[in-house]
C-alpha cells in the first residue's frame, strides 16, 4: 500500500513538473531551496499546529538563511506542514484526498500526532514566497495555510 502511495506522489510530481519548469521553477529538486544541514548554525522558528491554523502562519526569512523548524501539534488531530509553492501542494492536496493516510518521507515535510514534536532544517537558497500547509483533506481548505518570504 505504502509503495502505491508513494507512485502516486511521483506521478503527480511527474504531471505537475513540466509545467512548473516552465515558470521558471527547477523541477529537479525542492521549489523553496533544499534540506539544511543540522550540523551548521540556524535561526530557530517554533511552529504550533491546531486546528485548523500555524502560529505563526508568515515568515520571512534571507536568501541562503538556514531555518531550524521545529513543530508542535498542539491540536487534537494529526496535521501536517509540508514547504513548497502553492502549485505543489495543491497537485499533493488531490493525491491526498484519494489517500487521506499518507506519510510523508521528505525533508521537506511532516505529519504529526497530536502532542508530538518534529525538526525540519532548511535552507532557503531560492527568493520568493512559498507556503507550507496541511494537505490533510480539508485542513487546507480550513485555512491551514502558512507563507515563507525569501528576500
Amino acid at each position: 500500500m505504502k509503495n502505491k502511495i508513494k507512485l502516486a506522489f511521483m506521478m503527480t510530481a511527474l504531471a505537475v513538473a513540466p509545467a512548473l519548469a516552465h515558470e521558471g521553477h527547477d523541477h529537479h529538486g525542492f521549489s523553496a531551496g533544499e534540506p539544511g544541514d543540522p550540523n551548521k548554525p540556524a535561526r530557530t522558528i517554533e511552529i504550533a499546529m491546531s486546528e485548523m491554523s500555524y502560529e505563526p502562519s508568515n515568515i520571512d526569512v534571507k536568501r541562503g538563511e538556514q531555518i531550524r523548524f521545529v513543530l508542535r501539534n498542539v491540536g487534537k488531530e494529526d496535521h501536517e506542514f509540508l514547504l513548497a509553492t502553492t502549485k505543489e501542494n495543491l497537485a499533493h492536496a488531490e493525491v491526498m484526498k484519494k489517500h487521506p493516510h499518507m506519510e510523508h518521507d521528505d525533508p521537506n515535510g511532516v505529519r504529526l500526532a497530536p502532542n508530538k514534536t518534529a525538526e525540519i532544517v532548511w535552507k532557503f537558497t531560492k527568493s520568493g514566497t512559498f507556503e507550507f500547509s496541511c494537505l490533510i483533506p480539508d485542513h487546507r481548505d480550513y485555512g491551514m495555510v502558512g507563507h515563507v518570504t525569501v528576500k
